[in-house]
């Protein structure tokens, strides 16, 4: 499974909106400058974002955008979800009505448990956590186990 463009975009805008936050709202060119993204796909992304009430907006020459919550408050899976729709492999983990086999897969509840772990792990990382900086990911590694090298 590969996180779309849109997803990834709209994580990197919402740092973005976060990062340079002051008093005023952020244009959409300040934010593609910065970014790196065109303005026509930020447009696209932040009327997803403005639906989901991630973002608010201000009209005219002082308008912009900014978030609406903290960014401890965002977390990756409820971006994903916005932009994508639900977190899961395959269809039938979401509606079983979807796939004849539902009742019979032998797969299916293997999906849906890894489904359920990936939203878990999407959903614990937030925003902030991301500008702070996550730790890699070392699969074989306990808590106590120090790797200053930041490799597994």
């Amino acid at each position: 499974m590969k996180i779309s463009a849109r997803s990834r975009y709209a994580t990197r805008i919402l740092i973005d909106l976060a990062m340079n936050e002051k008093d005023a709202p952020i244009r959409t060119t300040a934010i593609a400058e910065r970014t790196g993204i065109s303005v026509q796909f930020i447009e696209q992304i932040l009327k997803s974002l403005k639906q989901a009430e991630l973002v608010a907006s201000k009209r005219g020459a002082m308008g912009g955008y900014a978030l609406n919550r903290r960014p401890e408050d965002i977390s990756l899976g409820e971006i994903i979800r916005v932009m994508e729709g639900p977190l899961c492999l395959t269809d039938c983990c979401d509606d079983a009505e979807l796939c004849i086999r539902s009742g019979i897969c032998m797969t299916r509840d293997a999906w849906r448990r890894v489904s359920a772990i990936m939203a878990s792990a999407l959903d614990s990382l937030k925003l902030s956590d991301v500008i702070s900086g996550v730790p890699p990911f070392c699969p074989n590694a306990s808590d106590d186990d120090e790797d200053p090298e930041g490799i597994c």
